[in-house]
């Protein structure tokens, strides 16, 4: 399939695997044109092999935090954005530590990618997402707004990550602006979190993706979203 100029094109980051890879299947089979980012190349090429119509793709692969990369990302989307999923995330250091043993260093980094680089490339493709009248989609955690021991430097990047949201919903009303906390999930990120542990009893990310597309097609206000709390289809996986 060849994308058209009516084709709706997303841009999702940290695609390679977990729910931004199962969303970026699900669109995929939708027939959207995806532009995704991954860090690890070799990964993301082997995820967009494996979509259905992986003609309908454009891989870039590289770091959220570099503006180089940010920049490449904004040429390959084009001049129409119907859809931004920040969804690239950094838990920090495995074992999680307590705050008093969470260098600085790690603390910059998380923030820097969970907050700073979703904002950073919401601004260079601003112009897009007001040209496709497009809606954001920001991947926050419950650890923004639950105290969790070890937990502190991610959620309070995701803490930081729902305020800008916010801000940007009340600076921007004609798009959609949403953070969503997808709850836990069988990731590699959150078995990182707890290495040694037996994390399979946690629901596949593939089970989030209706609720996610339930910002994506429907009429819900900009705001903060559990994803849990969000209506999907009959039928549909949670």
């Amino acid at each position: 399939m060849t994308p058209t100029p009516t084709t709706p094109t997303a841009l999702v980051t940290g695609a390679s695997r977990g729910l931004g890879h199962a969303l970026a299947a699900e669109l995929n089979r939708r027939g959207w044109r995806l532009v995704l980012d991954a860090r690890d190349a070799s990964r993301l090429a082997a995820s967009v092999a494996g979509l259905a119509q992986p003609g309908l793709v454009v891989a870039v692969p590289g770091d959220v935090t570099d503006p180089a990369h940010r920049a490449a990302l904004a040429e390959a989307v084009g001049p129409r954005l119907d859809l931004l999923v920040n969804n690239a995330s950094d838990l920090g250091p495995s074992p999680l530590p307590p705050l008093a043993e969470l260098g600085p260093g790690a603390l910059r980094r998380i923030i820097e990618v969970n907050a700073v680089a979703p904002l950073a490339l919401l601004q260079s493709l601003l112009p897009a997402l007001r040209a496709g009248a497009g809606r954001i989609v920001d991947i926050s955690s419950d650890a923004a707004v639950e105290a969790y021991a070890g937990w502190g430097g991610y959620g309070a990047s995701k803490a930081a990550l729902d305020q800008l949201t916010a801000v940007l919903a009340v600076e921007h009303p004609e798009l959609r602006v949403y953070a969503v906390d997808p709850g836990d999930m069988a990731t590699e990120m959150h078995q990182a979190a707890f290495p040694g542990e037996d994390i399979s009893d946690r629901p596949a990310p593939e089970t989030v993706v209706p609720a996610l597309l339930s910002l994506v097609d429907g009429d819900l206000p900009s705001g903060r979203y559990r994803a849990a709390d969000l209506p999907v289809p009959t039928g549909s996986a949670r």
